[in-house]
Parts: C-alpha cells; sequence; structure tokens
C-alpha cells in the first residue's frame, strides 16, 4: 500500500499541478438533448402507432403493456440501439446497496448453420433473472435461494450508456418483495396519484392525474486522483479518519460561488455534455462553501425520472471525473472541519392540467386549493416526523445534521412568518358555517393575498429540513451519496395518507349539511392546531430550539440507531401496509439492511484508523524520535550539563510527547479492538448498531487526536499520507 501510494504521488507534476484537460462543447447544448434516450420523439420514429399509443398510456394513466406491444417495442429499442453502435443490454435497477446495478447480455444469438443475428424479444425486454441473494436482501432471500427478477419500468426511458442499451427496472425477489428501491417509490407515486386526484375534485374537476415533482441539488467534492491514492482512509472510507486542519480551509468564505477553477470547468462541460445526451436537464453549476466542493441541479421532473437521473448522474460523475484525474467524493462529510455535502430534494405536485398545486393562484379558490395541499403537507410530516427523520438516516449522514451547515435531526418544517400569520387567522374560522362577513374576510383578507405575501416571502432557513421555498417544499437533510428514492418514498407515502384522511374528513362534514368550502376550511383549521408544534422559524442550531422542541414533544434523533429504531414503531408498519408499498416483512428487512449497513461502515472505519495509526503514525513517530534521541545525545557529548539542558529542552520535550501519544495510540487502538469484537459479537441488529455507535465510535476520537499530535510533529515522516494534504483542498 504505502509503495502505491509513493507511485501515485510521483505521478503528480507540481510545477503546474496537471495539464489542462479542455473540452470542446457544441454551440447548442439542446441539441445534444436526449441523444441516448429511447424518448417520446424518438418512440413516435421507431414505434408503430398502436406501440406507442400503449407505451404512453401506460406511463400516462399506468395501464399494463400486452406481450406483442411488448415484442415491437423490443424490436424498435434494439434498431434504434444498433443504429448507435449498442451490442449488448442490460437490466438497470438499483438495489439496496446504494448504487446500481447491471448485467450485460449481447444481442448476439447463434442460429443453425454456423450464422449469427442480433436478436432481443419482448420477454427479454420485461424480465431478466439476476442472482437476488448476493445484493442486500434482510434475510428474505438465502445464498440457495438466488433467484429474483428485474422487471422493466417502461415509466421511465431506456438510455444507452457506451454500447450498452439500459432499460431502468425494478428488482424482486422469487418470491414477490421488493429488494431495490425502485418498486416501493412507483407504488408511492401511484398512491398520492389517487389520492391527490381525488381532493382535486373539489376544486377542478378536469384534474384526472397528479404527479409528484422532484428537483435535487446534488452536492460533491473533487480530489486528484494521485492525492486521493495517497489516503487509504480516503479509498477505503470515502473519507478521512484523521490529519490535523490545514492553515486554509473555508475562514475566508471566498470559495463560494466563486470562479470556478479552470480544470473543474472542463470536467463539469463534460459532464454537462453526458447529461444533455441522457436527457438529464442540469442548469446550474457552482462552487460550493468548502474548498473543492461544487453542485450540480437540474430542472424539476418527474419523481421517478428524477430519482434514475439523479442515480446515473452520480455514476456519470465518477467516469468523468476519472477522465479529469479526480476522484469525486459523495461522503457526507469527508473533511472534519469544513462543510460536507447534501442532496437537497425540492419536491412539488403537479396536475395534468397544469397546474403546481403548492403555487397560489389568481384568485380565492385556487388559493384555497393550495392552502389544502400546504396544509396537508405539512400535517403529513408533523404525524410522520420520526419516518422522514429515518428516511435519510444513514453512518455517513451523521456526522453532517446539525453541524452548522446542514438541518439538526430535529424534524421541523419552516413556512415563513408571513404564511404562519395567514394559517393563524384560518385558525381562527369559526366552527361549523361560515357567517357571510367570515367568508368575505376569508376570501379577500386572507386567502386572497397570498400571491402578495408569496412574492416577498423570499427569505430561506437554512436550519430547517423541511423548508417551504416559494411553490416547493425542501427537504433539505437528505445526504450527498443517498438515493433519492428512500425520502421520496416515504414523502409521497405520507402525503398520500394524509390526503385520504383529509378527503373523508371533508366529505363527512359535507353530508352533515356544511358547503364545500366550510367543510375544507373547518378541517384544516383543526389540522393548523394540530401541528403548530413542528412549525419553527427560529435557528435549528441553538441549544435553545433543541429544550423548546423537547417540551413539544418532537423527537430529537441523532443517530442512525436512534431513527432506524423508529422506523419499526406500529404506526409506520401500518402505514406501509395500509397503503400498499411494503408489507411487515419488507420493512423489516430494509430495517435489517440499513442496521447492518451502519454496522459494516463503522467497523470498517476503526479498522482502517487502527492501522493508520498503529502501522503508519507510530512507526513514523519513532523513526523521528530515534533520530531526536540522537540529536540530544550528541548535544550531551558537545556542550556541558548546564548547556545541554538549555539546549536540548525542546528536543527532550518533543520525546516526551512522542512517547505520551504513542502510549495513547497503542491504548486506543487496544480498547477499538475490544469494543469492536462486543459490538461485533451482539446477535441482535438493532443492538448491534447502538453498540458500534455508542461504544465503538467514541474510541475514535483519543486515537485520532493522539495521531493528529504526532503527524504536526513528523509532518515530513508521514509523506506519503499527509505532506500534500493541505492540495486536497486548494488544488
Amino acid at each position: 500500500m504505502s509503495t502505491l501510494r509513493f507511485k501515485a504521488l510521483e505521478t503528480l507534476p507540481f510545477k503546474d499541478f496537471r495539464k489542462d484537460n479542455s473540452v470542446e462543447i457544441p454551440a447548442k447544448l439542446s441539441e445534444l438533448f436526449c441523444k441516448n434516450v429511447f424518448s417520446e420523439e424518438t418512440m413516435r420514429e421507431y414505434l408503430t402507432k398502436e406501440a406507442f399509443s400503449s407505451i404512453m398510456d401506460a406511463i400516462k394513466k399506468g395501464t399494463k403493456i400486452q406481450r406483442h406491444i411488448a415484442d415491437q417495442v423490443a424490436v424498435a429499442m434494439k434498431d434504434w440501439a444498433m443504429s448507435k453502435g449498442v451490442t449488448h443490454y442490460t437490466h438497470w435497477f438499483q438495489p439496496l446497496t446504494g448504487t446500481t446495478a447491471e448485467k450485460h447480455d449481447s444481442f448476439f444469438t447463434p442460429i443453425e448453420g454456423g450464422r449469427a443475428i442480433e436478436r432481443f424479444s419482448g420477454n427479454m425486454l420485461i424480465q431478466q433473472e439476476p442472482d437476488a441473494s448476493s445484493f442486500p436482501n434482510g434475510g428474505i432471500r438465502n445464498t440457495f435461494e438466488a433467484r429474483g427478477y428485474t422487471a422493466w419500468d417502461p415509466t421511465s426511458p431506456a438510455f444507452i450508456m457506451g454500447t450498452t442499451l439500459c432499460i431502468p427496472s425494478i428488482f424482486i425477489s422469487y418470491t414477490g418483495e421488493t429488494l431495490d428501491y425502485k418498486a416501493p417509490l412507483l407504488r408511492a407515486l401511484s398512491a398520492v396519484d389517487e389520492a391527490a386526484t381525488n381532493v382535486m375534485q373539489y376544486f377542478d374537476k378536469n384534474v384526472t392525474k397528479v404527479t409528484p415533482t422532484l428537483g435535487w441539488e446534488q452536492e460533491y467534492f473533487l480530489v486528484d486522483s494521485a492525492l486521493y491514492q495517497s489516503r487509504p482512509d480516503l479509498v477505503l472510507t470515502g473519507k478521512t479518519l484523521l490529519g490535523h486542519s490545514p492553515a486554509k480551509g473555508q475562514q475566508l468564505d471566498d470559495h463560494y460561488f466563486g470562479s470556478i477553477p479552470t480544470r473543474v470547468m472542463n470536467f463539469m462541460k463534460e459532464l454537462e455534455i453526458e447529461c444533455m445526451k441522457l436527457g438529464i436537464p442540469a442548469t446550474t453549476r457552482h462552487n460550493e462553501v468548502a474548498p473543492n466542493q461544487f453542485e450540480l441541479a437540474p430542472m424539476f421532473e418527474e419523481v421517478n425520472v428524477a430519482v434514475d437521473h439523479n442515480s446515473l448522474l452520480m455514476d456519470i460523475m465518477a467516469r468523468v471525473a476519472h477522465k479529469h484525474h479526480f476522484h469525486i467524493l459523495f461522503h457526507e462529510k469527508p473533511f472534519a472541519g469544513v462543510n460536507g455535502s447534501g442532496k437537497h430534494n425540492n419536491w412539488s405536485l403537479a396536475t395534468d392540467t397544469g397546474e403546481n398545486l403548492l403555487s397560489p393562484g389568481k384568485n380565492p379558490k385556487k388559493n384555497l386549493q393550495f392552502l389544502t395541499f400546504f396544509v396537508n403537507t405539512i400535517k403529513a410530516v408533523h404525524e410522520y416526523a420520526d419516518l422522514l427523520r429515518a428516511s435519510i438516516a444513514s453512518a455517513s449522514n451523521d456526522h453532517r445534521l446539525g453541524a452548522n451547515e446542514a438541518p439538526p435531526a430535529i424534524i421541523s418544517v419552516f413556512i415563513g412568518s408571513q404564511l404562519f400569520s395567514v394559517l393563524e387567522e384560518l385558525e381562527k374560522v369559526t366552527n361549523g358555517k361560515l357567517s357571510p362577513e367570515e367568508k368575505t374576510e376569508l376570501k379577500l383578507n386572507v386567502v386572497g393575498k397570498i400571491p402578495e405575501i408569496l412574492l416577498d416571502n423570499t427569505d430561506r432557513n437554512r436550519t430547517s429540513p423541511f423548508a417551504f421555498t416559494g411553490n416547493k417544499f425542501e427537504i433539505r437533510a437528505v445526504g450527498s451519496s443517498a438515493n433519492c428514492a428512500e425520502s421520496m418514498t416515504v414523502m409521497n407515502t405520507i402525503a398520500a395518507k394524509q390526503l385520504n384522511d383529509f378527503k373523508k374528513e371533508v366529505d363527512a362534514l359535507i353530508e352533515t349539511g356544511l358547503k364545500k368550502d366550510e367543510a375544507i376550511f373547518n378541517v384544516l383549521r383543526e389540522y393548523i392546531k394540530q401541528c403548530k408544534n413542528i412549525m419553527f422559524e427560529g435557528d435549528g442550531y441553538s441549544d435553545d430550539w433543541a429544550k423548546e422542541a423537547k417540551k413539544r414533544g418532537l423527537n430529537n434523533l441523532k443517530t442512525t440507531p436512534e431513527a432506524l429504531k423508529q422506523e419499526m414503531d406500529k404506526k409506520f408498519l401500518d402505514l406501509y401496509e395500509e397503503m400498499g408499498i411494503f408489507n411487515h416483512r419488507e420493512v423489516e428487512a430494509r430495517n435489517e439492511i440499513k442496521l447492518e449497513k451502519y454496522s459494516t461502515v463503522i467497523d470498517i472505519e476503526s479498522r482502517v484508523l487502527g492501522d493508520i495509526a498503529r502501522n503508519h503514525i507510530i512507526p513514523s513517530a519513532l523513526n523521528y524520535q530515534n533520530r531526536l534521541i540522537e540529536n540530544v545525545k550528541g548535544l550531551k557529548e558537545i556542550f556541558g550539563d548546564k548547556e545541554f539542558k538549555a539546549l536540548a529542552k525542546e528536543q527532550m520535550s518533543l520525546i516526551t510527547s512522542i512517547s505520551e501519544n504513542v502510549s495513547k495510540i497503542k491504548l486506543g487502538v487496544e480498547d477499538l479492538l475490544k469494543a469492536r469484537e462486543i459490538a461485533k459479537n451482539t446477535s441482535d441488529s438493532q443492538k448491534q448498531a447502538e453498540s458500534y455507535c455508542n461504544k465503538v465510535k467514541p474510541l475514535f476520537d483519543p486515537i485520532r487526536e493522539a495521531s493528529d499530535a504526532l503527524e504536526m510533529m513528523v509532518d515530513d515522516e508521514l509523506w506519503p499520507m499527509t505532506k500534500y494534504r493541505e492540495m486536497l483542498f486548494t488544488k
């Protein structure tokens, strides 16, 4: 490993630190858009009218595709793909590893007479059979029960990567349980579509479909590939586990929105070209707060497609970064002392008539519609805050939440003081029938003025994990390495459940004789009263808020084990089953997978930290200490006792300090080994994760502190690992 690190650093021409890998871009990026996607336009060209209509019905109405239509689609896909040099196809899916997966099969098929043809049938398009037991499954599948199925998702377009046709697919076990992120997401999207469409009948009977939309913001770090290879902790864990902070980090606030470095700009240009070809509508790029941290954001898309595009983007980013001699870091907190990375999920609901249901309209009727979906969203988060918290829980995100750059672990909702005042006015609505004066007051002076209020309500609360930002809600706590599908599955599930409950309550009041608007106002008034505790406009980082949140009954689930324990609450299990998202077994399996991943990540980090501290830091420190001892001996031989003590004072102090810190590391590593062994041998997954969290992780700090102290003394001795640590940030 040490030899590899030396060689990695030798590849760096430090005089000019890498030559620019310039990228030529076309005059119009739009000309490349969807070039490698089996898009609607491409389908019109290659499909029969019958096949095209069937596909569009599947996308817009959720109707099933007949087998003979699948055969037509398969032939058209193959012809289109082969015209672009494609030789293989794969069912591209998102297993519970957190990355994407693919098994490539060739179109090549031998036939009689020593000949061969390219073949791709409807059966091949619809389904493949990858091994299900080798992916995380939470005990659903055993090694001897390997079979699983990938099934084509026609609502997300196929695309080409290199010479492979990629077909977005769901992944299920032989016994029917979901083993991926996409299948439950599709169920949640269907549930919220039905629920929101039913509620929209109060306002616009022309609406036949409601589509959740997502606009994610992807933050990431770029590190030179040679510097990355010089750090075993970065390579093995995605973050630096030790090393004292560089002299210059983000203290000057000079990186955010600053001029993009040339090397990075070339990376971004090529990345955007690839995004355009694959239909990813990337529109925003900029420097983020921390040195060498950046952000990319696309336009809003339908949630399922947006999730696929984010997963695809992360894969493309890694490939393009490699071509520019970068390594990309998606870890939520790769470096201590500077900001980590998140993936803000901006969520809204759109109708097939072209309306955003979280945007106010031009008249009181449209604004009552806005308030209905606005208040129901807040109520959903109030009822299921802990489930939303569990959806963004991970070992890496624990480092980031509440660290003065990301929201705290307490789930609260920020809506702005002016909208809060509107809700307070609605709270005063009379129970039952409204007087003519109240109707006028509500419609003209409260509901009617919402658009004007939102024009000036542009401020944001960066400390809020769930904030209204004008025409959408922003889930700010999602981690940069996360699959968007998990938080989106929860968000759309709880929204669907809440809208269903709302519809039942309003209908019940209408049956008692109240008019529709009166019934809606009455139900919304009660919701506002019930969920006031979760609305918070202040500083989420303050100690006062933690105390206040506790008084309000809001949980502060600071760690992943705490959050995942809540996920198994009967209330949440029943919710998933009622909404048809998961059965109890699937929830338990996923919870098991997440707990096991958490424990494994901490276990790996502890092993890497112990190895570096014991096998790299200590030997280097002892080598330096031996040189100091030789220096002291030489001084003693040359000078008398009185002069010697004064001249060797600093060396003696360093010798003592090195011995003390070496001892601390040895004892710390021994304690870490014992704690890890105890945690590892805990059979219950929840208790094992808690043990890693509460007993193993706290032992990192003494080792890290002693190692950092030694590193500052013996920097040159640690050349292969730390000499260029500041350049991890500054170049």
